[in-house]
């Protein structure tokens, strides 16, 4: 029965074995970055600079900043056992949605040529022309120093650690042409926001810090790979490497287990932490993981056809998982 379970869970939809399409001649190598013209008008009318600036951010639809801004807020509460208080609170929810701004105007100025490739991302500011290279970096450049700036309101530790957080933001883009597993990078970055927290409160990173920052890497690996599907065939033409590819046929399986391993290090961190520090409430602490839980599974129901709506869908549901075991951690010390 097992064995049937696994066969039909996780069944070959995607053949690894299948080499990506390559260009046969010279010319046509050349030519792959022209499938849609470099200035789109037709795509999108004309807007102001400051609409299209706020479209590179990615402030709306906030799918990406929810998964960056619930695990940090949560390991922000977890630090300071509650309530960090207004200052350190708007830091981190501010800096969350901008840092992750910042890195979509680098990451939208580093894939312009690869996104003219694909319909889904042809319209975006950079890549139809609308916007400039020089006033997307220039946008990227003033959020991330007003960021700093938010920076250096706390404490030195918090500071330096944010410098190779952003190393690594910029870093991330350029990792799709050479790493197996880019989404991993993207988890580096994302999951700095945890020991900044709790640098912010504690001025030290204890290793309870380290191991909720590596749990969000593997949450980041889940949802990212589910949207990494959703380009799967774009990707093997244009050459870009991402881990729904290196997976192949074993995609579902490991989304499910990076998942399940976020799940599992942040309950096995988090249960330590209130055993040592009790909290008013602890039983909301596992309604939220149960939650979460019922959520991966509902995850593996939608990405396992391998659909593009469903494992778009799944990526749009993601933060989900992760605002379930905030709000779980919120209310365990109100």
């Amino acid at each position: 029965m097992l064995r049937a379970f696994c066969r039909f869970a996780f069944a070959p939809a995607w053949n690894t074995a299948m080499p990506a399409p390559q260009p046969d001649t010279p010319s046509d190598t050349a030519n792959a970055f022209n499938t849609f013209p470099l200035n789109a008008p037709a795509l999108a009318a004309q807007r102001s600079k400051w609409s299209l600036r706020f479209e590179l951010l990615r402030v709306w639809p906030p799918y990406g900043w929810m998964v960056l801004i619930w695990p940090t807020l949560a390991a922000l509460c977890l630090a300071a056992r509650g309530w960090p208080g207004v200052h350190l609170f708007a830091v981190f929810a501010l800096g969350s949605v901008l840092m992750h701004g910042a890195g979509c105007c680098v990451n939208d100025v580093a894939d312009r040529d690869f996104d003219r490739c694909v319909k889904r991302t042809i319209a975006r500011p950079v890549t139809s022309g609308q916007l400039s290279v020089c006033d997307a970096l220039a946008t990227g450049a003033a959020v991330s120093i007003f960021c700093f700036c938010m920076a250096l309101t706390t404490n030195w530790l918090l500071v330096i650690w944010s410098v190779p957080a952003l190393l690594i933001t910029i870093a991330y883009p350029f990792s799709k042409r050479f790493f197996a597993m880019p989404q991993a990078v993207l988890g580096a970055a994302f999951g700095f926001g945890i020991p900044m927290a709790f640098a912010a409160v504690h001025g030290s990173v204890p290793i309870e810090a380290l191991w909720l920052y590596l749990g969000k890497i593997a949450l980041v690996l889940g949802y990212d790979t589910e949207y990494a599907m959703v380009d799967r065939e774009d990707d093997l033409k244009i050459g870009l490497k991402t881990t729904a590819i290196t997976l192949g046929r074993f995609d579902v399986a490991g989304i499910m287990a990076f998942f399940c391993t976020y799940w599992l290090v942040w309950l096995a961190v988090i249960a330590r932490h209130m055993a040592a520090h009790p909290p008013a409430h602890p039983w909301t602490v596992y309604l939220g993981f149960a939650a979460a839980a019922a959520q991966i599974v509902w995850h593996y129901f939608l990405i396992r056809t391998r659909t593009r709506a469903g494992c778009f869908k799944a990526f749009c549901r993601s933060p989900g998982i992760s605002f379930a075991v905030f709000a779980g951690l919120v209310l365990a010390y109100v």
